[in-house]
């Protein structure tokens, strides 16, 4: 009865919700460990913290620019596409879907479901059958809020930023109420030379952009924001320097409670911060971190769906993926592909490996995104873009992005061999199948939309008519 496309409803509000809620998820409550650990000491831990909240402020700006530049949704992929070609951008793809994406929700699930259950099983650590059982379902609940509704899973990510910076504040307040009384014995020879791991370093950057990670969602989902010209530049300045103050101050208040060695040796540093300095909220600050893990799910979900949308539209991926509901209007093939993965990674993964794994690749990835930048600039001298960033904010931030990635083969050479073989695996795919993909995609393309007959391709049909799914009716970039 309507045309079916995927509707402008992401506003300025829910775009900073997307941004928070995606960047404040498990990583501040689970990656200060890792930072501390491959950097040595309480104070290059907060340098290494804050200079992660400077780069992803340079990332950030540096696509806020291409989100201003390149009008189509998809993140990370369309600007790889449109600016380095599309080899690379398949590869990033094939990455990301089968090692990248499922391997981040892995992570997040899995703290999503320590957090929950820490209290009931407190103080022992909770049965790790239990906590992936927990994870599970929660993945599960956000898939299907997304496939249900776009509208009320940008509603449930707005309530649960609310509940992420509450979450932040609990663990922020008492531990600058006990430094404020004079407790600074955990910050001596906070500069121990003895006890840095300079060889580690890389591993601690990706510990700590891990829990600044997110602030990136706003290109995926491009084409469905309202004003996006001045809604992007502003949700990303905006939210990326309200996550680096909240971050920093939170790190301050676990070191002033925990120290090092508590840091070092607990499961869940957020529960073990709580037991020590706010004992009467011991069974509320796990909950609240473990709903705004459920909030950076949802986040990435909403986020990723659309990547694989976009793909299939470019002729990258199968045309079932660029459909959509026809009364739901999410793009409901895209946003259940990737449960299978994700179920079998919480299953057999541990969340420290599983971070080092998908680690190299997300950052080779987004440093060639921002290098699209520099290149689609040269190109296209006479685009005026409406937002525009100094030249050494790319510049600096591709450096750094490619020379931490060298760096870490150094730092864990086994997950990062399989993670750049996951990526080289691409290679034979693409050539072997892209071909026929993009035949099938210039087909649908050139069909005149509104008499739209489905793909020729019997289980594309067959599939289409199960999920009631059909491909978009309007242009929307």
């Amino acid at each position: 009865e309507e045309p079916v496309f995927l509707r402008k409803k992401i506003t300025l509000l829910r775009a900073f919700s997307l941004l928070i809620g995606s960047m404040v998820g498990s990583g501040i409550f689970i990656s200060p460990k890792g930072v501390l650990k491959n950097s040595g000491n309480v104070g290059f831990s907060l340098v290494v913290w804050f200079a992660c909240g400077l780069l992803s402020m340079f990332g950030a700006l540096s696509y806020a620019e291409l989100g201003t530049r390149i009008t189509k949704s998809g993140g990370h992929y369309i600007y790889i596409l449109e600016t380095l070609g599309p080899l690379p951008s398949f590869l990033f793809l094939w990455a990301e879907f089968f090692a990248i994406r499922p391997a981040n929700s892995a992570v997040v699930s899995l703290a999503f479901g320590r957090y929950l259950l820490e209290p009931f099983f407190a103080p022992c650590a909770a049965p790790l059958a239990a906590v992936k059982v927990v994870s599970l379902l929660g993945y599960y609940t956000v898939l299907t809020l997304n496939s249900w509704s776009v509208s009320w899973s940008a509603r449930v990510q707005t309530a649960l930023s609310i509940v992420k910076l509450l979450a932040l504040a609990l663990i922020i307040v008492p531990g600058m109420m006990l430094l404020a009384q004079g407790h600074t014995e955990n910050f001596q020879d906070a500069f121990d030379r003895q006890s840095l791991v300079l060889d580690k370093l890389p591993l601690a950057f990706y510990a700590g952009m891990f829990a600044y990670s997110g602030w990136f969602q706003t290109s995926f989902v491009r084409e469905e924001l309202i004003r996006p010209e001045r809604n992007i530049p502003l949700a990303v300045i905006v939210s990326v320097i309200t996550v680096i103050v909240g971050y920093m101050l939170t790190n301050v208040s676990y070191y002033t409670v925990l120290g090092t060695h508590d840091v070092l040796a607990s499961p869940a540093v957020a529960v073990s911060f709580v037991q020590r300095a706010f004992k009467s909220l011991i069974s509320v600050v796990p909950v609240l971190v473990a709903l705004s893990c459920f909030g950076t799910m949802n986040g990435g979900i909403f986020t990723f769906s659309r990547t694989l949308f976009v793909a299939s539209r470019e002729g990258q991926w199968p045309p079932l993926f660029s459909m959509i509901h026809i009364r739901r209007h999410t793009p409901l093939p895209a946003v259940m592909l990737m449960f299978p993965l994700v179920t079998a990674m919480v299953c057999i993964g541990d969340i420290y490996h599983l971070l080092n794994f998908f680690s190299f690749s997300r950052w080779l990835f987004i440093g060639l995104a921002t290098l699209g930048l520099i290149v689609h600039r040269y190109r296209h001298p006479e685009l005026q873009s409406p937002f525009k960033v100094p030249l050494f904010i790319p510049v600096s931030f591709t450096i750094i992005c490619l020379f931490t990635v060298g760096m870490s083969f150094y730092s864990d050479p086994v997950n990062i061999s399989i993670g750049c073989i996951m990526v080289l695996s691409g290679f034979p795919v693409y050539y072997l199948l892209m071909h026929r993909f993009s035949v099938i995609a210039q087909d649908i393309l050139q069909t005149k939309l509104s008499s739209f007959s489905p793909p020729s391709d019997y289980l594309t049909h067959k599939l289409q008519l199960l999920l009631e799914v059909v491909q978009q009716e309007i242009k929307t970039y």
